[in-house]
This record gives structure tokens, C-alpha cells and sequence, in this order.
């Protein structure tokens, strides 16, 4: 009697952790992010993401040029890193997290996500003392074409 008393627990435990890991890979907040194996910026940037609750999984590559390619961005709106949503959407480069949350909670079937191109001064993962240098967050939508998302003027 003991014994499968036991055998119940252990699997009522087993499966609450089963179902618990499931619940993480089902999070909207998850992200896959594109990057090289050596590059710090990134690194910075999903530890700011992952300090406003997402949750972020490296793949490193030692060319993102076919990632970019595949997800449709295009040169001018190109940065360091690409992330992924579960939905396929992209957020390409130092993207404040709050516009990511922002823009997932939103309706934007058009869209293939936000970018910052380039790498700004100033930007998440990319601090450097108290130098700051203004830039804008772009929506990329699947025809090819953009506009500003929101515009980050200080830091």
C-alpha cells in the first residue's frame, strides 16, 4: 500500500514538472535569438530581455546572413542579431524590450516584426557609459516596406 502510495506521488510530481516545462516552451515571451557564438552586445541584450521576463534561447551561427534571408529582412534594416517569436515574428537587433512586449500584444498581421538597425550608442545591450545616441524603432511589414514604430530620443 505504502509502496504505491509512493508510485502515485512520484508520478503526480513527474507530471506536474512535464506540464510545467511545456508551459515555458508555450510562453509568448519566448524567444529563439540568431546571433554569432563571440558577440557580447548580444549577450547584454537577452540578459535585458530576460530581466523584463522573456525568455531567451541562443542558437549561434557563424553566419546569420541565411537567418536574415529566410525571415525576409532586408539589408538596410539589418543589426547584430535576430530574434524570434513562437509566431514567427522577428525583432532584428537592440530592440527596447518594452516595444517587443508592446508590439505582442498588439494585432499586427502585416508584419514581420521590429527592427533597430544598425547598432545605436546607447541602446539595450549596447551601454556604454553615458553616451546615447537617438534612433528608431522600425516595423518591417511583409511587402517589403516600413515606418517608424516609436522613436527612442534618450536613454
Amino acid at each position: 500500500m505504502k509502496k504505491n502510495i509512493l508510485i502515485l506521488i512520484f508520478l503526480s510530481i513527474s507530471l506536474s514538472l512535464a506540464s510545467t516545462n511545456l508551459e515555458s516552451l508555450d510562453n509568448d515571451r519566448s524567444l529563439i535569438v540568431h546571433k554569432t557564438p563571440t558577440c557580447g552586445c548580444c549577450k547584454k541584450w537577452m540578459m535585458h530581455l530576460e530581466s523584463l521576463d522573456f525568455e531567451t534561447s541562443p542558437e549561434d551561427h557563424q553566419n546569420l546572413l541565411p537567418i536574415k534571408e529566410k525571415f525576409g529582412i532586408k539589408p538596410e534594416y539589418r543589426s547584430c542579431h535576430t530574434a524570434v517569436s513562437k509566431e514567427g515574428y522577428v525583432f532584428e537587433g537592440h530592440i527596447p524590450g518594452k516595444y517587443i512586449s508592446q508590439f505582442l500584444a498588439e494585432n499586427n498581421p502585416n508584419a514581420l516584426g521590429l527592427s533597430v538597425p544598425g547598432m545605436p550608442m546607447g541602446s539595450p545591450g549596447m551601454e556604454v557609459g553615458d553616451k546615447f545616441t537617438p534612433y528608431d524603432v522600425l516595423i518591417l511589414y511583409k511587402d517589403g516596406t516600413s515606418e517608424v514604430y516609436a522613436e527612442v530620443r534618450k536613454n
